[in-house]
């Protein structure tokens, strides 16, 4: 589908003063609501419940009474965007300020877009329905960049000129944040300002700033906000910087194109999680979403230093959050939800430092519920039979998923994915022992240095976790799921200088895997096998590494109907291949070159100018130590080995143990909470959940 030249911008104005070009406010006698424009489009689309709003949890306050407005948007759809949990926490952290207000709004599925459309319905919220339009601040958190054409859709929609050099004092601030905005430069002339990091503190202190801007009367208008905003060091605002190229292509440098701009912009990081206790009141969805949980993020960060991991790289250092924090969000987020699953979050959950005694006290605390534990990401090497059996006490079991990501063991010292054949049978089995009965093996194909013979091996894995498991547990009545997943190198790691192998290379490698795989058919049939070819990952790449010319790119792709692109059923990698071909040779480059190019080490890269923390001739090194096969340690447990964060972000590692122990919590106390035995966790006469000192990591 082929997006408009016009959009329904006379709808979004509707309920709004225009003439008033100096705030971002609209009149306060208008309600800015367009539901009686929306229901009667609704019984005409799929799944019309998702956009109707309501929800246990959901928050809707006076508009009038608001003097900050934030729009959050996760950009994909409902049953994918309310679960997220970073768009829930500022959701809450926003609307827990007297002043300031925060909705939220999703990426609408095509057939409603349509009618959106033909009946001039503009982006709108989904808690009061609100148009987008009518916002201080428009938030977008990206965990993938195959979310930026959902983004153009809405700003579209949302009657928002697209480039932000259009925009007037009239239209909202476009923030973009999450993982994918480590990178924002593909997204620069479609966005305002971007957020490194995290987002907690971040929202708060550009709260401040609009509020204040705004009680000054607006002075200087949209560029003098947006300079406020980049005076913190720790909001990117790219109108404010220039990039020049070298005749070949690559990048020359990027500087500030005025002096009261920083020349490094700084990610956010969020050291006391304790202090931070969020989500407390959790979303309950009314549509089926792909998570249905309560989930705590149990730690924030990780040092185990896999060389292709965007996450564990950017959110360093480790940041623990106590064992009796996390018992009373558990607490609490359950009596509110009324959810019946538990997901302890992190990147490696079963790294925390007092995992074992987190799960055997919350395990207890629920003995005779129907409440299940589940840890969405177990390293192979930290699971055991006690956390095994804890994680299976009442009964229920949740599904298990480990991560060996490379089939050989030298594909894994290249990649610094410090595991063993042996420790992955042997975790296997223990879980095949303790009642499971599937488990699910996750690897990628296209890593650098990789051979079919790396791949096949995966085959020779599978297959042996299948025979160990009958011989552990007399039964042919197991499985185990093989999911392929295809690498991205990705900014802010040591593979961000790696070449990405064509699709037509990981085809061919997932074809001869799957041979391998079903060669022993009495093996292959108790193994099932997922995999993403080669396409969907080179786009990816393009985005994930790509600079402001790579934004051309994406608007053709949504020009010629690209939407929801990770969306296997929607997307259409002939379609960027296309608007590659079409855009780039203006530039001087082309698709592989921003993909299949390996880059040299004083390349100037998009990003550079935007500080993860980590020190780029340390990332360069790690990526030297890829081919030696060197295995770099955890510096949790070793000495520092000067990846460049802590000093540089003035932060530091937090890891237990607090000498803590998860009791089953006593009844309820006078101030309505139930506090642990010993003490720990009590609540100020101002709200908030706050530790005593023996109980703070370390």
């Amino acid at each position: 589908m082929s997006a408009p030249s016009t959009t329904p911008r006379a709808a979004a104005t509707n309920s709004r003063d225009d003439s008033s070009s100096a705030s971002l406010t609209p009149s306060r006698d208008l309600e800015p609501s367009v539901w009686s424009q929306l229901e009667p489009l609704l019984p005409q689309v799929s799944k019309p419940i998702q956009y109707v709003g309501g929800e246990l949890g959901a928050v809707t306050k006076d508009w009038a009474a608001a003097t900050v407005r934030w729009a959050l948007m996760y950009p994909d759809a409902y049953e994918v965007g309310l679960p997220n949990q970073g768009v829930q926490i500022l959701y809450e952290v926003l609307n827990e300020l007297p002043d300031t207000l925060a909705e939220r709004t999703y990426a609408v599925w095509p057939d409603l877009e349509t009618l959106m459309r033909t009946h001039g319905v503009p982006q709108f919220t989904v808690d009061a329905h609100r148009a987008v339009r009518d916002f201080d601040v428009f938030g977008i958190s990206f965990s993938t960049e195959l979310g930026y054409t959902n983004m153009l859709t809405a700003i579209d929609l949302a009657g928002i000129p697209m480039l932000a050099a259009d925009r007037t004092d009239a239209d909202p601030v476009i923030l973009a944040g999450g993982h994918a905005a480590f990178n924002p430069e593909p997204i620069a002339d479609f966005i305002d300002a971007a957020v490194l990091g995290d987002g907690e503190e971040a929202v708060l202190e550009i709260t401040g700033i609009v509020r204040e801007w705004k009680a000054e009367g607006s002075p200087g208008g949209r560029d003098e906000l947006l300079l406020r905003l980049a005076r913190t060091e720790s909001v990117y605002v790219p109108r404010f910087y220039d990039v020049d190229y070298l005749p070949d292509g690559r990048i020359q440098r990027v500087v500030p194109n005025r002096a009261d701009v920083p020349f490094r912009v700084h990610k956010r990081t969020t050291m006391d999680l304790d202090a931070w206790p969020y989500p407390k009141k959790p979303l309950v969805p009314l549509a089926e979403t792909v998570h249905e949980r309560y989930a705590v993020e149990i730690f924030r960060g990780c040092t185990r230093g896999c060389r292709f991991c965007q996450a564990g790289m950017i959110t360093r250092p480790v940041r623990e959050r106590s064992i009796t924090t996390v018992a009373q969000m558990v607490r609490e987020g359950l009596e509110f939800s009324g959810f019946n699953e538990v997901g302890l979050l992190s990147l490696s959950s079963a790294d925390h430092s007092e995992i074992g005694d987190m799960c055997s006290g919350l395990a207890e605390q629920y003995a005779g519920t129907n409440v299940s534990l589940s840890l969405p990401s177990t390293r192979v090497d930290a699971f055991n039979i006690d956390l095994a059996q804890e994680l299976s006490r009442n009964g229920r079991r949740t599904g298990l998923t480990f991560a060996p990501e490379g089939g050989s063991e030298r594909i894994r010292k290249v990649i610094n994915k410090m595991v063993t054949k042996e420790d992955l049978i042997r975790t296997v089995v223990t879980a095949y022992t303790n009642g499971w009965r599937q488990v699910k093996l996750y690897f990628m194909c296209g890593l650098p240095t990789e051979t079919d013979e790396d791949v096949l091996e995966i085959a020779e894995m599978a297959h042996e976790v299948i025979r160990a498991g009958r011989a552990a547990t007399g039964s042919k009545d197991i499985r185990c799921t093989v999911s392929i997943g295809g690498f991205v190198p990705k900014p802010h790691t040591p593979f961000q200088w790696a070449a990405m192998d064509r699709p037509e290379v990981i085809d061919h490698r997932l074809k001869i895997l799957k041979q391998a795989i079903n060669s022993d058919r009495s093996l292959g049939r108790a193994i099932g096998y997922r995999y993403h070819d080669g396409e969907p990952s080179l786009i990816e790449g393009l985005l994930s590494r790509g600079d402001r010319r790579v934004g051309s790119v994406i608007r053709k792709v949504w020009e010629n109907g690209g939407r929801f692109d990770g969306w296997s059923e929607h997307f259409s990698y002939q379609r960027w291949v296309d608007a590659a071909a079409e855009t780039l040779p203006a530039f001087g480059v082309d698709l592989d070159w921003y993909t299949t190019r390996q880059r040299e080490e004083l390349e100037v890269l998009p990003w550079d100018h935007l500080d993860s923390g980590l020190d780029k001739d340390w990332l360069w090194q790690d990526w030297q130590d890829s081919f030696s096969e060197f295995e770099q340690d955890d510096c949790r447990w070793t000495p520092c080995f000067d990846c460049g964060v802590c000093p540089s972000m003035d932060t530091e590692i937090q890891i237990g143990p607090t000498g803590k122990k998860l009791l089953p919590l006593t009844p309820l106390g006078g101030n309505g909470m139930r506090v642990p035995a010993g003490g720990g966790v009590h609540v100020p006469a101002g709200g908030g959940v706050q530790v005593s000192a023996g109980d703070h990591p370390a």
